[in-house]
């Protein structure tokens, strides 16, 4: 009684939100992923490269094409891995990079219109080796998975897959036991949903 008489002239008031839970959440390891439009000439994807190892950033996937062949422009998708701080540091320093048209953090622009990330796509090439019940097997699952058959012969198949990251990833455990050879994949190509372009 005595507890709640005291208690009715001050309003409680709830502490402070710690300190830790909101550093330990800026300091969230998260991927993002980039797009670097730059000048198609010699030397520049180099010097992008050097800017990420130079200061201890990783590099997930990389992926570069002229896409403006008129104006002799290429680009360039990055996936990176980092604290938002972190990350915001890598795309100042990239548009400081004279060749630097233009960097856009495609993750922040999806999150902003709704999206959970943006539009991305992988191709990879797998070879599997095998005959019998494993090369059946391994025909039925890349039909289930919508591969296509680039090459083929009697011991061996070539499939030719599209897809989002995690799609190509199961595709390739999944073959693992039915005699996989060898996997080449091209990386992350990406944009952003919606009319606007970057």
């Amino acid at each position: 009684m005595a507890d709640k008489m005291q208690n009715q002239g001050n309003p409680i008031v709830s502490p402070p939100a710690s300190a830790y839970f909101i550093t330990a959440n800026q300091d969230q390891v998260v991927q993002h992923t980039l797009s670097v439009l730059v000048d198609n000439e010699s030397g520049v994807l180099a010097r992008i490269i050097g800017l990420f190892s130079a200061r201890g950033y990783n590099i997930e996937s990389l992926t570069v094409s002229e896409t403006e062949h008129e104006r002799h422009l290429s680009r360039i998708t990055i996936i990176s891995t980092g604290t938002p701080k972190v990350l915001e540091q890598i795309k100042r320093q990239l548009e400081r990079m004279v060749p630097v048209h233009r960097v856009v953090d495609l993750t922040l622009v999806a999150h902003e219109r709704g999206h959970d990330k943006p539009l991305e796509r992988e191709l990879a090439l797998v070879k599997v080796a095998g005959t019998g019940d494993h090369r059946v097997e391994a025909l039925r699952l890349a039909e289930a998975f919508g591969a296509q058959v680039a090459d083929a012969n009697t011991g061996h198949f070539v499939f030719e897959i599209t897809g989002r990251q995690n799609k190509i990833e199961q595709f390739i455990s999944i073959m693992g036991p039915l005699g996989l050879v060898e996997v080449c994949r091209t990386g992350i190509a990406a944009m952003n949903r919606g009319p606007e372009g970057m």
